[in-house]
Parts: C-alpha cells; structure tokens; sequence
C-alpha cells in the first residue's frame, strides 16, 4: 500500500503482548471514475473480493515495544489479482485483492493476545480514522504521481522500465 499506513500507540500495558492487524473494506457500494478532475460515483460496486487481515509481522510483542516506535505497515501489499485465494495473510504472503476504481476505508485492529493461535478468540479493539480512506487505482493519470510512486515504493516494480511489468526493448 503506497503510501503505507503508519501509526504510534499509547497506553498500552507494558508487559501484556499485543497482536497488530490491518484490514481493507469498501466505503461504500459505488463504483467511481475520474472526470473533469474529480471522483465521481459511476455506478453499482462489483461483487467484494475476499476479505483478508494483515498481521504485522512483529506480532505479538509486548506493550513496550510497540510503543517505543512508530508502527509501519509498509509490507501490506494490494492487488487486483483475484487468482490469489488465501484467508489470513502474514508477512510472507502481503497482498490483500482490492477492486479497482473503488472507495475503501482501512483499519487498524490491536489484540491483546500473546499468542498467533489465540487470534480467532480473542476480543479486537478497532479503529478507523476517516483520512485514510481512498480509491484504489492501477493506473495514475498523473505523471508527477507515477514518479513518487517509483521513487518511493519497493512494490511498484510495473512502474519501473526494468520492471517485472514492462519488457526491455532489445
């Protein structure tokens, strides 16, 4: 995810571990176009993609670790792809199948467990905050983006002219 979602924690209790997901879902049920240089609605969303949580690959680690720095999610991978049908996804396997053209809306999920098997039972604290939101996109129409985007982001490999997206020419 460019740019990644990145986030500082209090309060938590020093000793006690802690488990740190993110998840992506859809804002709303629209389908959006980019005309006359703003989003507009363009109809029903497609069908949702299965539904993934990120677990940051530090997890779990105590309450004093985590806030001692800035957590970085940098590794959440997104795709269009839809051939890739996994549930849960670790820091191994980071892609998460968005649809393109459409508004989605991140959150972060913090677990007190002090163990990856206790997940599935155990109560998550989730927050939102609305200024993340965005339109997942596959193609820039502005080249100054592009750029940022190449400079910037170790996963935007199709972007680069020696990239996995794009063949050399001999």
């Amino acid at each position: 995810m460019f740019p990644s979602f990145r986030i500082r924690v209090s309060g938590l209790d020093k000793k006690a571990k802690y488990i740190m997901l993110m998840d992506i879902v859809a804002a709303d049920d629209c389908r959006y176009k980019f005309h006359n240089s703003r989003w507009v609605m363009a109809g029903k969303a497609d069908p949702e993609m299965p539904k993934r949580m990120y677990i940051h690959p530090d997890s779990p680690s105590t309450g004093e670790q985590w806030m001692q720095k800035v957590v970085s999610f940098h590794k959440l991978k997104l795709t269009n792809n839809i051939a890739d049908k996994h549930g849960f996804v670790s820091s191994s396997s980071t892609a998460t199948i968005l649809n393109s053209m459409h508004k989605y809306q991140p959150r972060f999920h913090l677990v007190r467990a002090n163990d990856l098997l206790k997940l599935p039972y155990s109560t998550f604290r989730t927050y939102v905050f609305k200024e993340t939101e965005f339109i997942a996109v596959t193609a820039y129409q502005n080249e100054k983006i592009t750029r940022l985007k190449i400079d910037n982001n170790p996963f935007a490999k199709g972007f680069r002219e020696t990239g996995a997206g794009k063949r050399e020419k001999k």
